[in-house]
């Protein structure tokens, strides 16, 4: 796990080297000190004067060396941790473009967002204080309590009392607030899922004033976040009293002891600066134990952070390319053989099964079916969305598994009902299907998808910002911005998955009159609930319950397919029942 997140680590390698050394330069200097200060008190003692000048010089080199590396060590901590958050999130987010749907449908948006934030930057603290305090207060630990031995043999052993004391309590305190921060970051998840439902779908929660609902559920959570944090937070608590009790024993006990010795030695090697450099020794080790407690709390807390990040960069995309892939989509024709699929390897029941289809190039052809048919998974398996379970999906002659991916979906254009447009100009957003697409090539297309008018109409034209998510336009005006953004990718195959939902018959039949004319040798699969907006079409396909009811022509079907029937008399009753009167 450690290699796998360290890898994201890259052009920041020198400063994360560079500082542990550095740390390990400062903590020489601090260890140092006491004993130069003892050294100077005894020449101070002894009347030499010229040890006093060179251990005096000796002590402000010190001080100085100590504060330069402490400034650069803090400098050089801080560039490899953020350097290396950001490389981390970045490798993240890119890792997640390459899914599948398949794999993003093992991860809830909420899951990813906190993943890509919070436990990043638990990550990121824990990286700092490893590369930093993590190597400064052991050897700071190790160091002082070396350093004591050498000004007193006897002293120092009040440590091998503190030492266990303080050791046992920290190991209770990790033991039990370990399992409570592993629970946190699932409650993270479910509070991001609440915040970004609400948002999502604010507009209902207002129309059926369910505000206090929204309120109580995310209380509820965050109610319950906060308690599992005060748990924790308790725990660890003990660990500061422990720390000043140890502390403060220690400190006394060695001045007790110690002040004996110089009172019944007053000519012996020990005096009063060898006390005040034992304890200034006391404070450093034990201040290095408190450090090591925040560490070990710390890593306790990142943890479970990285192993939630490395569980997102550890998955690897269901569709890879092949090896030699075929890099040109030759014409838009379309084969299903014996496809039969499903969306998880457990899954008990086929979405999709005996589909066996072919479709000419050029060809409209339209697709009607009750909710949960399969329509849109039937057209998802056109530009490799999803890999079939069995049989094959062809285009242009050619398994689309022999495709490169990216050459396939540029090739085939997806309008669906619920498309996104994205922050910017109407213009930065048409040329998403085309971003080298020039002025005239935007109009165009916006004019066969009936869409230049209402453009012409805004002061700014083309170069109206849209707010994210296309909120600041209606239902119609998006899908007919998002149908021209597809006709800008100038597509061998062009999917309207229900994408006519939002518009009136009028701006329907015009859609599909300008396909007619504008680009005859595209194929075209129409998805839709209006019977209007497919019967010109040159085949539909009827999908019940994931297979294929049958395949005609508005009129055979008319004639002879009882769900089609159904639908379109329900449809037209009204109409039905006027010319009988």
């Amino acid at each position: 796990m450690i290699k796998k997140l360290l890898k994201s680590l890259r052009e920041y390698k020198k400063e994360a080297i560079l500082t542990p050394l550095l740390m390990v330069l400062e903590v020489a200097m601090e260890v140092a000190l006491p004993l130069i200060i003892f050294e100077f008190g005894t020449a101070i003692n002894n009347l030499q004067g010229d040890k006093m000048l060179m251990w005096g010089g000796i002590m402000i080199l010190c001080a100085v060396v100590a504060l330069v590396a402490g400034m650069l060590g803090g400098k050089f901590a801080a560039k490899a941790s953020t350097g290396f958050a950001k490389n981390l999130r970045q490798d993240m987010f890119d890792k997640v473009q390459d899914y599948s749907f398949s794999n993003i449908d093992k991860f809830s948006s909420s899951s990813l967002v906190t993943r890509l934030t919070t436990d990043v930057t638990n990550v990121q603290m824990s990286f700092m204080m490893v590369i930093r305090i993590a190597v400064r207060s052991p050897l700071m630990f190790i160091f002082s309590i070396v350093m004591s031995f050498m000004i007193s043999s006897t002293l120092p052993a009040i440590f091998a009392v503190t030492i266990p004391i303080l050791a046992f309590g920290l190991i209770m305190v990790i033991k039990k607030a370990m399992p409570i921060f592993k629970k946190v970051f699932k409650k993270y998840d479910n509070l991001n899922e609440s915040v970004q439902e609400n948002i999502k779908g604010m507009r209902v929660v207002k129309a059926y004033v369910r505000e206090g609902y929204e309120t109580e559920k995310f209380t509820k959570v965050s109610n319950e976040l906060c308690g599992d944090f005060t748990r924790a937070e308790k725990i660890l608590a003990f660990n500061a009293p422990l720390m000043q009790m140890c502390l403060q024993g220690a400190l006394i006990a060695i001045g007790f002891f110690g002040s004996r010795i110089i009172i019944n030695s007053p000519l012996g090697d020990f005096n009063s600066y060898g006390l005040q450099s034992l304890l200034t020794y006391s404070l450093q080790i034990l201040v290095a134990l408190q450090m090591v407690s925040m560490i070990f709390v710390m890593l306790t807390m990142s943890a479970e952070s990285a192993r939630r990040i490395v569980e997102v960069l550890d998955e690897e995309s269901t569709l890879k390319n092949p090896e030699n892939p075929v890099m040109q989509v030759e014409s838009g024709d379309i084969e299903f053989a014996d496809v039969n699929f499903r969306y998880s390897s457990q899954a008990e029941k086929y979405a999709l099964f005996d589909i066996d289809l072919k479709i000419n190039a050029g060809e409209t052809i339209g697709v009607i079916g009750g909710t949960g048919s399969s329509k849109t998974t039937l057209i998802s398996l056109i530009p490799r969305l999803y890999d079939v379970s069995e049989g094959c999906v062809k285009v242009g002659g050619v398994d689309v598994r022999d495709y490169d991916m990216e050459v396939l979906r540029n090739s085939v254009a997806v309008v669906l009902q619920k498309n996104m447009l994205f922050a910017g100009t109407i213009k930065e957003n048409l040329r998403w299907g085309n971003k080298n697409a020039t002025d005239e090539e935007s109009v165009e297309a916006c004019k066969m998808a009936q869409a230049h008018e209402f453009i012409s109409s805004f002061p700014e034209g083309y170069d109206r910002m849209i707010s994210q998510g296309g909120t600041n336009v209606s239902g119609g005006q998006k899908q007919r911005l998002c149908i021209a953004r597809a006709l800008l990718k100038k597509p061998k195959i062009l999917i309207l998955d229900d994408s006519t939902s939002a518009v009136d018959m009028k701006t329907d039949a015009l859609l599909r009159k300008a396909f007619k004319e504008y680009i005859p040798q595209t194929t075209k699969i129409i998805i839709a609930q209006r019977i209007a907006s497919v019967q010109d079409a040159d085949k539909i396909i009827v999908l019940n319950n994931g297979s294929i009811d049958q395949i005609g022509t508005h009129e055979e079907l008319l004639n002879t397919n009882e769900i089609y029937k159904e639908v379109y008399y329900s449809q037209n009753s009204q109409d039905t029942q006027g010319s009988d009167n």
